[in-house]
């Protein structure tokens, strides 16, 4: 099957977040005919090839895709070529990169290698729900990881994680007319001067991602327009570098304010990567960079503990959840030989693993 056909299937074949059971049965057929043989778990697929007892690196991507937006020209899960670039929803993020992983894997799994390669091509990526966390533990040690997003083969050694905290402000209920007699505290208030407070706040820059600024995304207070509201709820969207603890920094936000700090949610952790690495190194001489850069978007790297690990992958993610996304086919090729390469060059650097 060449590239083109591929992808061209995959694409066409709908894939939103937890309705990815045909893909994953379309996957499944492809790998299995290949001669290999295929685990799952869920719509989560993986499968192993290579040198047991050598290194072992994962190539992962995900399958699942976000519901199609407004504005696209034609049906968008009706792949179509305009000359050399296909377009339809998930062709950038992430099918392309799924087609160059499995391209990459159907041609190293017939050569001889030095180490071990698991292909995990896993689901509900984009809702953060039963992906690669799920079956991580059953793929084994792991001496590197690869990520499979679109980057335009530039190699992120660097994720900005995702902490939300609900802050509350809490004040006293009262008649506006008489709220200055009666000292009525207004939690409305309470809240903009807290918003003010985290507007103004600086966080130390990272040499890969930069600086940061925490954003309140979401306000609601009051019950009437002739109440003094008793309590006032925001919410606060930061997006962290690989050096801060959500722990700590909430604990941080909570010394600066008046408001009641709570964690909404800490799981999209940061990450990392030495850039003197193997996995690093490995993916900047495959793809023929000097040196890596960070990514501010979230994946599932941030599932994947402390394996040492990449993001990086053809398209372009400005491409990713917009009206008529596409991928070209030199970008998939590309892509494809761009895997291959840093399965070599990793195997070539990395310490063998002990079994």
């Amino acid at each position: 099957m060449s590239p083109a056909e591929l992808l061209t299937l995959l694409v066409g074949t709908p894939s939103v977040s937890g309705e990815e059971g045909p893909l994953a049965d379309l996957v499944q057929d492809l790998v299995t005919t290949e001669g290999l043989a295929v685990h799952r778990q869920g719509h989560n697929l993986w499968f192993t090839f290579g040198q047991k007892g050598g290194p072992r690196v994962l190539l992962n991507s995900h399958l699942d895709t976000v519901p199609p937006c407004a504005g696209w020209d034609g049906d968008p899960f009706t792949p179509v070529w305009h000359e050399a670039r296909l377009q339809g929803l998930g062709a950038n993020d992430a099918k392309g990169c799924v087609a160059a992983i499995l391209l990459a894997a159907f041609e190293l799994s017939k050569q001889k290698l030095d180490g071990e390669v698991i292909v995990a091509l896993t689901a509900e990526e984009e809702t953060g729900g039963n992906g690669i966390a799920t079956i991580l533990e059953q793929l084994g040690p792991l001496d590197g990881a690869v990520v499979g997003e679109p980057t335009g083969l530039r190699v992120c050694a660097a994720q900005r994680g995702l902490l939300v905290l609900k802050c509350t402000a809490r004040g006293q209920s009262g008649h506006v007319a008489h709220a200055q007699m009666l000292g009525a505290e207004n939690a409305i208030h309470k809240a903009a001067r807290d918003i003010s407070r985290v507007a103004d706040m600086a966080f130390p820059a990272h040499p890969l991602l930069g600086s940061q600024k925490a954003q309140v995304t979401q306000i609601q207070g009051g019950l009437r327009r002739n109440q003094v509201p008793d309590a006032c709820e925001f919410f606060i969207d930061l997006r962290t570098g690989p050096e801060q603890d959500h722990d700590a920094l909430a604990a941080d936000f909570q010394r600066h304010l008046e408001s009641e700090v709570s964690i909404h949610s800490k799981r999209y952790l940061p990450k990392g990567t030495d850039p003197s690495h193997p996995i690093v190194r490995a993916a900047l001489q495959a793809a023929g960079k000097v040196g890596p850069v960070g990514s501010g978007t979230t994946s599932d790297w941030a599932f994947l503990g402390d394996i040492p690990a990449v993001k990086a992958g053809p398209g372009d993610t400005f491409r990713s959840h917009r009206p008529n996304e596409y991928l070209t086919l030199p970008e998939l090729e590309a892509g494809a030989v761009f895997y291959q390469d840093l399965v070599h060059a990793f195997f070539q650097l990395q310490v063998p693993h002990e079994a």
